[in-house]
């Protein structure tokens, strides 16, 4: 099959993609459909790129899953869904993300949204507020449990009460 154009263009396709990020298997086999190659093609390459190391499953995992935790301070709802939108299975998915909680607990990454949100400074906060910053850390995958106890064990850090 490397003797075939298509196959070749379709290679050199998905090199460019990768040059630009790191992908999955699933998400560069899809890209490679939408730019209308067929499935034999796609196959053979993604075969070869995964003999070549290019296209490693576990390495992108990892990698993005320690993106998503470390610097974007997402919980592992998030991180959980982004893994399995791009095709990695849920026991790898599940790996990924206690080793990279070895590296920031999720309630870490939690204080430290909430002192980036803070400003490392107090910020007054009525009941509308409140429901508003559990809102906005539960869109960003932290569970309700997490937020909550942590809201009330560091209310004094992050909320002047005014009274």
């Amino acid at each position: 099959m490397e003797e075939n154009p298509l196959y070749e263009n379709a290679k050199q396709r998905a090199f460019r993609l990768l040059a630009v990020r790191a992908r999955s298997e699933k998400e560069l086999r899809s890209r490679l459909k939408e730019m209308g190659y067929d499935e034999s093609v796609v196959s053979g390459v993604t075969t070869r790129l995964r003999e070549l190391k290019y296209l490693d499953d576990e390495s992108f995992a990892r990698g993005w899953a320690r993106n998503l935790a470390v610097n974007r301070l997402l919980g592992n709802g998030r991180i959980e869904a982004s893994l399995r939108e791009k095709g990695i299975p849920r026991e790898l998915i599940e790996q990924v993300i206690n080793e990279v909680r070895e590296e920031l607990s999720e309630r870490e990454a939690l204080m430290a949204l909430l002192r980036k949100k803070a400003k490392n400074g107090t910020v007054k906060m009525d009941y509308k507020d409140k429901i508003k910053l559990a809102r906005s850390l539960m869109g960003k995958g932290f569970s309700p449990d997490l937020i909550f106890t942590t809201l009330r064990t560091t209310k004094e850090e992050f909320v002047d009460e005014g009274e």
